[in-house]
């Protein structure tokens, strides 16, 4: 299954992510092994896009909830459970009511 944002398909997970947010998902999560500088460089970075879109924390996750909508089967592995037979009781006798 292909999956797009806008016209741009998503190959990876982490395309899709990065189409999704309009900013390279590094930006908000940072990447092993940075310095405090460079740290400070991208908080300072997502303030700013944060300041000019405040719109973009609703529009994620807008996009995320319909992702986990069309995919939810997917990603959670879930399957349909077969129905229960009804469950028989001992009445106080000792016998099987049906």
């Amino acid at each position: 299954m292909r999956t797009y944002i806008g016209t741009r398909e998503a190959l990876s997970t982490d395309e899709f992510i990065e189409l999704a947010l309009g900013t390279p998902i590094e930006l908000w999560l940072g990447v092993e092994g940075e310095s405090e500088e460079e740290r400070a460089a991208r908080l300072d970075a997502a303030r700013d896009i944060l300041a000019e879109y405040p719109n973009l924390p609703d529009d994620v996750s807008q996009v995320v909830a319909q992702v986990i909508e069309a995919h939810a089967p997917e990603l959670f592995n879930v399957v349909p459970l077969a129905p229960r037979p009804a469950a028989r009781r001992r009445n106080g006798k000792g016998r099987v009511a049906a």
